[in-house]
């Protein structure tokens, strides 16, 4: 059993909120390593780089805020933070830098104004996410923000939802433009229009597991399956309680819901979903989703006569407490006192008047928060990188910043181009998503460590979606002005993600023929390995990184027993191969970890065949 089941196991996560008092009062030191996880069932995050300082992620289901929410927002980050938050891809806030004696008091702020922090970390639903101008826009089916709420209202606070297997991402949108990554997510609700008992209903098509980290972009396996306003936040409780109860628990980079859904193929989960709900499903309505994709950004005319939004970019999603404020006046202001978030980390006032539009546009925040972008800036995303989260291996927020400004110097005004910046194979950045995805890695270059990213292009949701297709590796990130200035100049993004969508998908693992046994799996030249570094190859079901060190072959599960990196991609230290993802190291020969003495990976054994030799377990 892993370590985050027999936390689990020992004590409810929603539990450690007992213990919270006596923590703020005794200090951090004081928290023993299972709270320390624990708190994340709360939105309190400990982070390694900061010790004693806290992060703590604010639950805003929709993206759907106010004005005294934002202020408030504002003023926590100013009192007790750093005097700026992250806007994050799940339509959220992030508040950092307090103290764990802080936390009480922050929460009450919070709960004062309708917002809380509860379950937004670890292994529970995290935000609820949805269209950003959810009826206001007269591109949607109909509203879907009630159900997005009352679906929150079901899990927040209540255990029945707190021991899932690892983390449940949930989109729930009746917008026709595609603006919520519907694809990437556990459970997908999107606009359809459905035929019942001879009436034709606007609901919900329903699609189940996908995801973006834990192995790579796997697109949502529709569920054939129509389901009504009124029944969707049962529905997605069911599929919730059927991860819970079977989702896999042994491994932390196998436990999301994708795997059971490929393990058992959507015929059968369809059917214990069925047995759950005590009735019939419905098939799949018609798809009302166009193909396009929109960010809400500029300004917007809403469908109620006379009203317009106005989407203000917010670069890589980092926003002031000085901005924060300004935004919720200028809603008050000019709108009425509403604020939306966006999965792009951006904001949108809504609710102005044309006769105040004018005006709007004119105010000197937004010089800096645009409303009019460049194509560039337009679609930059970022996740939090490693300043503040253990988990990325480069920096991600400045660097994105600087050099989308040096792209801005380079190419002057471009058509809009989205690039995303992940600072690990985690995805937080949603760049599987984007035109350019950018994920970031270590490399040596003469001997030295520096931070690089492997370039990815063309993936995309939607109703019809892609993976994205790697173009290139290891590039520096100094070099990347230059690297991706002929990209964005030239880049043919649209007839990419078109000749992407003409590949065959590859089989799931439940559908796929069971492969032959090869003994002992494929010959190894030695001569083919050079000193220091690795070669990937599978024996049976094992992936092996096969390194050279001293003249000498050594194989090791290539799976990180951590959180799932490519020991194949890491390098050798004093006979330790250390992981790419996040530095834990491994004796080549025994596999112990020095990093964390309760970690050991699996070793295998050479079998000589001539001059070349093939692995056993």
């Amino acid at each position: 059993m892993n370590k985050i089941e027999e936390y689990k196991r020992e004590k409810d996560g929603l539990d450690v909120l007992r213990d919270v008092p006596r923590y703020a009062r005794d200090g951090w030191e004081a928290i023993t390593e299972g709270d320390r996880e624990r708190l994340k069932w709360t939105g309190v995050f400990f982070r390694k780089q900061t010790p004693g300082r806290f992060m703590m992620r604010v639950r805003i289901p929709n993206g759907i805020s106010t004005a005294a929410q934002l202020r408030t927002l504002g003023e926590i980050s100013q009192k007790y933070g750093k005097g700026f938050a992250d806007i994050t891809t799940r339509q959220q806030m992030q508040l950092r830098w307090f103290g764990i004696e802080d936390v009480p008091e922050i929460w009450r702020r919070l709960e004062a104004v309708g917002l809380g922090s509860l379950q937004t970390g670890m292994d529970n639903i995290r935000n609820v996410v949805g269209c950003p101008v959810a009826g206001l826009t007269p591109n949607e089916l109909f509203d879907a923000s009630p159900v997005a709420r009352q679906f929150t209202e079901m899990f927040v606070g209540n255990k029945e939802y707190t021991n899932l297997p690892r983390k449940f991402n949930v989109t729930i949108t009746a917008c026709k433009e595609n603006c919520s990554h519907a694809e990437s997510q556990d459970v997908a609700l999107t606009p359809a229009t459905g035929e019942i008992e001879g009436a034709s209903l606007k609901g919900f098509n329903v699609a189940i597991g996908g995801k973006m980290g834990s192995g790579g972009y796997r697109m949502a396996s529709p569920l054939d399956l129509f389901v009504r306003r009124e029944e969707a936040a049962e529905i997605c409780g069911h599929i919730v309680f059927i991860f819970r109860d079977h989702g896999f628990r042994e491994s932390r980079t196998k436990a999301r819901l994708a795997f059971l859904v490929d393990d058992w193929g959507v015929e059968k989960f369809r059917g214990e979903l069925e047995r759950r709900s005590g009735r019939s499903l419905h098939a799949a309505g018609k798809e009302e989703r166009l193909e396009r994709h929109t960010d809400h950004l500029g300004v917007l005319r809403q469908k109620q006569e006379g009203l317009n939004y106005v989407g203000l970019a917010v670069p890589v999603g980092r926003i002031t407490g000085e901005q924060m404020l300004e935004v919720a006046r200028l809603s008050e202001v000019y709108g009425s006192g509403d604020v939306r978030i966006t999965i792009g980390q951006d904001l949108i006032i809504p609710n102005v008047p044309d006769g105040r539009i004018s005006d709007l546009t004119a105010e000197p925040l937004l010089q800096e928060l645009r409303y009019d972008p460049s194509g560039v800036m337009r679609g930059l995303v970022s996740c939090t990188g490693m300043d503040y989260c253990h988990f990325a291996l480069i920096e991600t927020k400045e660097q994105a910043l600087k050099i989308s400004r040096a792209l801005e110097q380079l190419l002057g005004e471009t058509k809009p181009v989205s690039i995303h910046w992940s600072g690990c194979p985690a995805s937080c950045a949603n760049q599987a998503a984007a035109d350019i995805g950018l994920v970031g890695k270590n490399i040596k270059v003469n001997g030295q460590v520096e931070e690089a990213v492997d370039v990815y292009v063309g993936g995309a949701t939607g109703p019809a979606p892609n993976p994205p297709v790697k173009i290139m590796e290891d590039v520096p990130c100094a070099d990347l002005p230059q690297v991706l200035s002929g990209l964005i100049r030239h880049g043919a993004f649209k007839a990419m993600r078109q000749q992407l969508r003409k590949i065959p998908r590859t089989i799931t693992p439940a559908a796929r023929p069971p492969e032959p046994k090869e003994s002992g799996g494929p010959m190894i030249d030695p001569k083919e390995i050079a000193e220091g570094s690795a070669k990937l190859v599978r024996v049976d079901k094992d992936e092996v990184a096969v390194f050279k060190h001293q003249g000498q072959l050594c194989a090791i599960q290539n799976t990180c027993p951590h959180e799932g990196g490519q020991l194949c991609k890491g390098w050798i230290e004093e006979g330790e191969v250390v992981c790419p993802l996040h530095g834990y190291k491994f004796d080549l020969k025994t596999g112990a970890c020095s990093t964390d003495a309760k970690l050991k990976a699996k070793i295998f054994k050479f079998v000589a065949e001539g001059d070349q030799f093939t692995l056993e377990g």
